[in-house]
């Protein structure tokens, strides 16, 4: 599937009318502390495809996980909440059920009307979904009458478990609308982006995304680095860094990135090429009243951990960004958190909404946070606000996703 139509049949492929469809949807959200639902992101972009199910009369019934609660029944990481909100979001009602396999489930779900949505409880109570068991899928396919099952859930088919890869072999298997839609929009960009291509990339780790800059070295037009993961970089030429944040150990790493930034670029259009902060701003600490200092990259005092981009260099950002038709972004570009080091993801966001020319695609995880967060419109001010950060940065380093490639090819 390098660009092109999308290769796996989807929900529009298939006779829906009359029939029961287990959906995996993506319900991860994050909770409030009085146990509600505090982002309904991952929710509200499941809506075309739990819309799309109820138009042709479908039984619904949504499969998801929440959380880390170990494979087992930890009610802090109940669904519930995720199901009240989804009903307050169609504006009609939608069953919770418990459990999600078991005789509860397997008369909930037979009783349940046509045009109905049905919730059951978190995959991830029982340790056969993250084993990928072959048993707890039959029973989820089996004991919830399905004829057919939707894979939806975008930020989960990086992962090989029951409700992505076992969950295939029992039931015909298609991909929902957002599904086909993050697909598609990522791999556009990578193999066929409208030019010039700007790549940004921030976040804690080199090591985390040194597949995702070696992909894009290859097909974007500029790459510009920020975050913590600058300083490593910075301080691999000889920078002192302060008492920043640097990995350690990637010295063989970034010499690596650089070796093939010039041998697409050659050595005089380097350091254009793969743009480096020239200034930074620095705190002393990582309180939320923490003030900033701006300094050029030569002059980090000896207590300064470098915590953003410094306003030389956000310019010089905006300056690219506003030539870019296509700009991939993933990774806050400082420590968003504390607001007087949001600055440069707060720049660069402005910057990719005030040009509707510029398509947008912003990366999963703390950088979609950051967005919907930042954006009056909840993310609809970009492009493309995917909800998959794990399975965004495995799509755009060219990896098989394996809750993808277990769907049915179209023919």
């Amino acid at each position: 599937m390098k660009g092109g139509a999308f290769s796996k049949l989807t929900l529009r492929d298939i006779p829906l009318d009359g029939k029961t469809v287990l959906l995996r949807a993506d319900y991860n959200v994050p909770m409030s502390k009085d146990g509600n639902v505090a982002d309904d992101f991952r929710i509200r972009s499941s809506l075309p495809t739990v819309r799309y199910l109820l138009d042709h009369n479908c039984r619904v019934i949504i499969i998801s996980h929440l959380g880390r609660p170990d494979g087992k029944r930890d009610m802090r990481y109940t669904l519930e909440p995720a199901a009240a909100r989804l009903a307050e979001l169609l504006r009609s009602p939608v069953r919770f059920v418990d459990d999600c396999v078991g005789h509860k489930v397997f008369m909930a779900t037979k009783r349940a009307a046509l045009g109905t949505v049905t919730i059951l409880e978190n995959l991830r109570f029982y340790p056969g979904e993250e084993a990928n068991d072959s048993d707890f899928a039959r029973q989820l396919a089996k004991q919830t009458h399905a004829d057919y099952f939707v894979q939806d859930g975008f930020g989960v088919v990086h992962r090989a478990h029951a409700s992505t890869a076992a969950i295939t072999a029992y039931l015909p298997s298609v991909a929902g609308l957002l599904l086909e839609r993050e697909y598609m929009t990522i791999t556009q960009a990578m193999h066929d982006p409208a030019r010039p291509l700007v790549a940004v990339l921030g976040g804690a780790k080199v090591s985390d995304k040194i597949q995702v800059i070696e992909a894009l070295i290859d097909v974007a037009d500029q790459i510009i680095i920020g975050g913590a993961m600058a300083n490593t970089f910075l301080a691999d030429k000889g920078k002192f860094m302060g008492k920043s944040k640097v990995e350690d150990g990637q010295q063989a790493v970034i010499e690596k990135i650089y070796e093939r930034a010039r041998a697409k670029v050659g050595k005089d259009q380097v350091s254009t090429f793969l743009l480096l902060p020239s200034d930074l701003g620095v705190g002393t600490s990582l309180e939320p009243t923490a003030t900033r200092q701006d300094v050029s990259i030569n002059a980090i005092p000896a207590d300064g951990i470098a915590l953003d981009l410094g306003p030389h260099t956000i310019g010089r950002i905006s300056a690219a960004v506003k030539k870019a038709r296509t700009v991939i972004w993933n990774g806050t570009l400082g420590y968003a958190e504390i607001p007087a080091f949001a600055t440069a993801s707060a720049a660069l966001a402005d910057t990719l909404t005030a040009h509707a020319d510029i398509c947008s695609i912003i990366g999963g995880g703390d950088t979609a946070d950051f967005a919907i967060n930042w954006d009056a419109r909840r993310g609809e001010s970009f492009s493309h606000v995917s909800t998959g950060g794990g399975a965004s940065l495995e799509l755009i380093s060219g990896k098989v996703l394996p809750g993808v490639a277990a769907l049915l090819d179209a023919r």
